[in-house]
């Protein structure tokens, strides 16, 4: 029998998490549709995706699951609700508010590594409604999978990613810095931006394009995790992503310092950071493994079908054994006039 599911989606990033399920359904011979919050994200469906373009379409087709890397479902639709998580918990916000906050609108929550699995399973048994699985991350399959070959360079190659929130990015005040050190040649330099990040500080970047720098806005930064020897960001949801490879990362004021990273508080300390990165110091890299295994400790590829294995133990197992899942009214109504929908 041919199993149906659905991702939900409400922000761009969620295309990059989800695609490597897509695979792993499809190679199961199940079937898997989209369905865009917002009109506008639907124009960056592949060809070969299946798009639900209505709230009646979805419920017409009766997905067995919901996927969704975001924090809200609407509970009309039909199906088991599973969060698969929108990235790492980067101490953007407080926990109780941000990563670790529960709604009421999930049945599954598959966690990335024990570092989220722990705090959740404390959370089940305090408030009993859903279900916790480690499995992985979906969007980290490509990465560990052997997809992205590591291009030959000849030389060190940093990759700087910034956050796009204005009071903790440092993409405005390294400008300078990465601009000089890529005009010295030592080094390559690989430049990604957030898609949301100011209109100007993309500008003051690109114009910087040549021979020892590349820019680029892609919706694939896996692969270039994959070409760099040494992260250089701030406190961007980038910096745990690449730590799972066990490569070292400089941080420019970073929110959650730790022996993991090398973070800095002045400008002037950031390049003598990255060339100690690049010596690779034991206990930096000692440091690394020991939280990238706390994030994320799959490295096989697999996550998306750990991810569907434990979908299809909850929709076996069903309600049983779960407390009752909160009413939760007025977020119903949020949820149906986000959707402009009031059909039963």
């Amino acid at each position: 029998m041919v199993s149906r599911y659905l991702f939900f989606v409400s922000e761009l990033y969620a295309l990059a998490i989800l695609r490597p399920l897509q695979e792993a359904i499809r190679a199961r011979g199940d079937a898997v549709a989209w369905f865009f919050e917002r009109e506008s994200l639907a124009g960056h469906l592949r060809p070969e995706e299946v798009r639900l373009a209505s709230v009646e379409s979805v419920i017409e087709w009766r997905p067995d699951a919901v996927f969704v890397p975001g924090n809200w479902v609407p509970q009309f639709f039909p199906g088991l609700k599973v969060e698969v998580f929108h990235g790492f918990s980067v101490g953007k916000r407080s926990e109780s508010r941000g990563h670790f906050r529960v709604r009421g609108s999930f049945d599954l929550y598959c966690t990335q590594g024990p570092d989220t699995t722990q705090p959740f399973e404390r959370l089940q048994q305090q408030l009993g409604f859903f279900r916790v699985a480690e499995t992985g991350w979906s969007k980290l399959d490509p990465l560990f999978s052997g997809r992205y070959v590591r291009e030959p360079a000849g030389r060190p190659v940093i990759l700087f990613a910034s956050t796009f929130t204005e009071s903790i990015t440092s993409a405005r005040v390294l400008r300078d810095t990465v601009a000089a050190a890529a005009q010295r040649g030592s080094w390559q330099w690989l430049v990604t931006l957030h898609p949301k990040m100011a209109p100007d500080i993309v500008d003051s970047y690109r114009v910087l394009e040549g021979p020892h720098l590349r820019f680029a806005m892609t919706d694939d930064i896996l692969a270039l995790y994959a070409q760099a020897d040494v992260l250089l960001s701030d406190t961007s949801s980038v910096v745990p992503e690449f730590l799972t490879q066990h490569r070292p990362v400089v941080t420019f004021r970073n929110r959650r310092p730790g022996p993991h990273l090398l973070d800095v508080q002045n400008v002037a300390d950031v390049i003598p950071a990255v060339e100690h990165a690049l010596q690779r110091p034991e206990s930096l890299m000692n440091a690394i493994r020991e939280y990238a295994n706390r994030i994320h400790p799959w490295r096989d590829g697999r996550s998306s079908e750990r991810v569907l294995e434990a979908t299809a133990r909850a929709i076996a197992a069903g309600r049983g054994g779960l407390k009752r899942k909160p009413l939760n009214l007025w977020r119903r109504v949020q949820a149906r006039q986000r959707l402009g929908y009031w059909g039963f």
